[in-house]
């Protein structure tokens, strides 16, 4: 699968991979546009979760989802 991925696709991959628990807004807007490919194929998921414990506002997080071939045996 990650085969088929783009130049692009694959360095917003490698990033939230490195990162963890990426915040939507720091994928630098000009690779921002790859993320629903992203979600589409499975790799990476959206989530919302508040920022602070003091603000009701929840803001969208990105996470690569746990895949089974990631894994090494």
């Amino acid at each position: 699968m990650l085969e088929s991925l783009t130049r692009l696709e694959r360095e917003v991959y490698e990033l939230i991979l490195r990162v963890g628990d990426l915040m939507a807004k720091d994928v630098p807007l000009k690779k921002a546009g790859v993320i629903p490919s992203l979600v589409r194929k499975g790799l990476v998921e959206v989530y919302k979760r508040p920022v602070s414990s003091m603000s009701r506002k929840a803001h969208k997080y990105l996470r690569a989802k746990d895949r089974e071939d990631k894994a090494e045996p």
